[in-house]
């Protein structure tokens, strides 16, 4: 798997951007398949920074209705990925 097929898109929350001024942690959306050891190496690759841990979660899709029918949003994989003292990653550079 590429490091640009692991990491779908970094999620920018009011709680993440607090965990970025305080523990220097970022999230991200990745591919459900992808290994701590994977999503690590894509990160320090991509952006590159000093990785010291990557804490994962599955997200269930949620229930949705259109009429009658009822079905499911897609399942997806959060990251959590704390750096070393130290490294940034810019998301909205000059925004």
């Amino acid at each position: 798997m590429k490091q640009f097929d692991i990491i779908k898109k970094p999620l920018i929350t009011e709680k993440g951007t607090n965990a970025q001024a305080t523990a220097n942690q970022y999230y991200f959306a990745v591919d459900p398949h992808a290994s701590k050891t994977e999503i690590k190496e894509a990160i320090s690759g991509i952006f590159k920074v000093s990785v010291i841990g990557v804490r994962t979660m599955r997200i269930r899709g949620k229930l949705r209705r259109v009429g009658r029918s009822v079905g499911r949003t897609a399942a997806w994989k959060k990251a959590i990925v704390t750096l070393k003292e130290g490294d940034r990653i810019e998301f909205l550079e000059g925004a």
